[in-house]
Order: structure tokens, then C-alpha cells, then sequence
């Protein structure tokens, strides 16, 4: 047995909260459904339901009070859950404002019922806030709307939200770990250079000692970051400036892009995750009744890569011309053989949704075992390149503390 706190609803709207004992979160369900409530949030006491090992997205969105991908994918959950309960969809609206944590996500909820309650639809109303809710997510709830589905909708969009934001924590919090090591490394070796070899150089040039080569170096490299850092530092920002601008122009976004698909081991990474994004959006939106030219150009918008989603225009145009998913899929050379021959089959079996679905899930298996390994390599190199760093500095320091024993008196 374990305790559970929970986040319940009656069916006048009031929220409830407290803390039930029970084996798993189902029986915590059904205890509440005994009491008259309806569960909006099952947590284990002390662990949240939705395994991040690191939410950084979310550290970030609490930082600059912005509404993160995980606000919304609990948003449609929990939708999900009060519609298939019952509720209409303005109290339903009005309870998950109600519990919202953030005040900007409260207000903008309270704007979407407003609008609802004025007599528009839901998908319209999420569509007036396009940063949060994207053209993917308004179309989907759409299809859900037309076909009288919108709750199943919403369950395999909460689904679909959850499991893309696993990935891209994963792969965030994967690299936490090397990028601190990178920044207390370097900040080590500055420290060296700018503080404590100076004090070395005072004693050398007092003796007059004839110092070795590699302290020679090491002592004008240290001469030169504390004469001209700030000439340093103005390059650096600089170059960062106009490779900000360059990267916000279409066509710099386009050529960053086509640079990291071609990277050795990177390029790769980033093709399989983005056949992982593309397979999951199309199966999802395909199995919720999104004809699949409209989902073809939804898709695009998904898709992080520029280089990759251009090529869905030339996709889109060849299905519409009849042509079968599959063979622009393989023509295109970003899409990986084994994810076109699972597609194949899906489309000569009449199970393409379900198979691009597998598709999806093969290739999250395979980006997450791909990060761990490459973290797994990449730790022990970082670790490696700062020990003989660290490593240099040290033996010529002591070369040169050696070489004042030949000095004569």
C-alpha cells in the first residue's frame, strides 16, 4: 500500500484535495468515484505521477513565468479525463482554471472559456493563443469536434504530448551533466592562467631562470588573456551577435540545419528523432480522422529540422499525386530504410496509423540507447581532455620550479 495525494472535482465543479492509501493509483480512482469525485491529478505523495528524472523546461518556464510543454500536456489530460467523466466542456474549462498553478496559464484559460461560452468552438479558441497551443494541437481538437470525438481525441493528444515531452527532457537532462563539466572545467583553467600562474611568473622573472619552452608558452598565454580578456570577450560576443542574426534569417536557419544533419555521429541522432516526431504526429493524427494530405502539411510544423520539413511539400505533392507515403518517404534520404519498410507494410495491410505509431516507438528506443551511449563516450572524453589540460599546466609549472636548481649562486 501506498499513499497517494490527489486532486479531485465534485460535480458542482468544487476542488478537493487530500491524500488516499492505496496500492496503485487505479484503486485511488476508485475510491474517489465512491466518494462522488471526480480525479483530475493522482500523484505518489512525494513523486510526481509523470516520470522526469529533470524537468530543465520546466525550471526555465517557472523562471520567466511562461507556460511550458508540460502545462499543456497536463492541460489535456486533464480535459481529457473531466470530458470523459461527463462534464461539458465549459466546466470542465472553469475547474482546470480554477486549479491552475501559473496565473498567466489561469488567465488564458479563462479567456478560452469566455470565448466558448460565447458560442465558438473549442479549437477555436485555442487557436487565438498559437504560441501555446500550436496549429498540430488546434487541428487535432477540430478533427475530435467534427467527428464527435473529441474526447478520445484528447486522450491520444495528451498521450502523443506526453511522450514527445519525455523525449526531449530526457535528451536535455542527458546533457546537463556535460555542459556543467565543460563550465566548472573551463572556469579551473582561467583561474589557473589569470590568477595563480602570475604568481609563478614574478618568481621566475626575479630568479632569471632560463625556463622551459612549454612555461615560456604557458606564462604568454597567461600574460596575454589578462592584457587583452576584454578584447577577448568583445570577439567572442561579437561572433555570438552576428551568428544570432545569421541564425534568425530563413536562409541561415536553412544552412545550420543542413550542416547538422551532415554531422558524423549527430546527423544521424538528429534524423532518428526527427522519423520518431514526424511518425508519431502522422499515426496520431491519422488515427483521429485527419485526412492525410492535411496531416501531411500539419507535420511540417512539427518537424524541428528546416532542411527535413521542407521536404514535406515535395512529399505532400507526390501523395496527392497518388503516389504511396512510402516512396517519397525513401526518395526524400532523411527518413531511415527500416522506418520506409515498416510504412510499406502499414500501407499494404491497411494499418498505416498503427504502424507509424510503432515506428514512433522503435526510434524513441533507439534516440534514448543512442544518448546514453553517446553521453556515456562523451563523459569520459571531456573528463580526459580537462585532465591533460589541467595536466600541462602542472608539469610546466613544476618543470620550471625544477630548472631553478640549475641556476647558479
Amino acid at each position: 500500500m501506498a499513499i497517494f495525494s490527489y486532486k479531485a472535482t465534485d460535480y458542482n465543479g468544487k476542488i478537493v484535495k487530500g491524500f488516499l492509501e492505496a496500492t496503485d493509483d487505479k484503486g485511488v480512482v476508485a475510491k474517489l468515484d465512491s466518494m462522488g469525485y471526480i480525479p483530475i491529478r493522482i500523484t505518489l505523495a512525494g513523486k510526481e505521477k509523470h516520470k522526469y528524472q529533470l524537468d530543465v523546461s520546466d525550471v526555465f518556464s517557472n523562471i520567466f513565468k511562461r507556460v511550458s510543454g508540460k502545462d499543456v500536456m497536463l492541460f489535456t489530460q486533464d480535459l481529457a479525463t473531466l470530458l470523459e467523466a461527463g462534464l461539458p466542456v465549459d466546466k470542465s474549462l472553469a475547474i482546470l482554471a480554477e486549479v491552475s498553478e501559473k496565473d498567466k496559464f489561469k488567465h488564458i484559460i479563462k479567456d478560452i472559456l469566455k470565448t466558448v461560452q460565447g458560442g465558438s468552438y473549442l479549437s477555436d479558441a485555442l487557436s487565438k493563443y498559437p504560441r501555446i497551443f500550436s496549429k498540430f494541437y488546434v487541428n487535432m481538437v477540430r478533427a475530435g469536434e467534427a467527428g464527435g470525438i473529441l474526447e478520445p481525441v484528447l486522450v491520444r493528444l495528451g498521450m502523443f504530448l506526453e511522450t514527445s515531452q519525455d523525449l526531449k527532457d530526457y535528451i536535455i537532462s542527458a546533457m546537463v551533466y556535460p555542459i556543467f563539466l565543460v563550465l566548472v572545467g573551463g572556469v579551473s583553467i582561467i583561474i589557473l592562467l589569470t590568477f595563480v600562474i602570475p604568481k609563478f611568473s614574478l618568481i621566475f622573472a626575479d630568479l632569471g631562470a632560463a625556463i622551459p619552452f612549454s612555461t615560456q608558452l604557458l606564462l604568454g598565454l597567461s600574460s596575454f588573456i589578462r592584457s587583452y580578456w576584454w578584447a577577448m570577450a568583445m570577439s567572442i560576443f561579437l561572433l555570438y551577435y552576428l551568428f544570432w542574426r545569421y541564425s534568425r534569417t530563413p536562409e541561415g536557419k536553412l544552412n545550420i540545419d543542413k550542416q547538422k544533419i551532415r554531422l558524423p555521429i549527430l546527423g544521424n541522432l538528429i534524423k532518428k528523432v526527427e522519423a520518431a516526431r514526424f511518425t508519431r504526429t502522422l499515426g496520431t493524427l491519422i488515427r483521429s480522422g485527419v485526412p492525410i494530405l492535411q496531416s501531411l502539411a500539419l507535420v511540417k510544423d512539427i518537424i524541428g529540422n528546416r532542411v527535413i520539413a521542407a521536404s514535406m511539400d515535395d512529399i505532400r505533392e507526390k501523395v496527392q499525386k497518388g503516389d504511396r507515403l512510402s516512396k517519397p518517404l525513401d526518395s526524400s534520404g532523411y527518413f531511415p530504410s527500416l522506418a520506409i519498410q515498416m510504412i510499406t507494410v502499414g500501407e499494404e495491410t491497411g494499418r498505416l496509423d498503427e504502424m507509424l505509431l510503432k515506428v514512433a516507438e522503435h526510434y524513441e528506443k533507439i534516440v534514448r540507447s543512442s544518448v546514453k551511449r553517446f553521453i556515456g563516450l562523451l563523459e569520459p572524453a571531456m573528463i580526459l581532455v580537462m585532465g591533460i589540460l589541467v595536466g600541462f599546466i602542472v608539469i610546466s609549472m613544476l618543470m620550471a620550479i625544477f630548472s631553478i636548481n640549475e641556476i647558479p649562486f
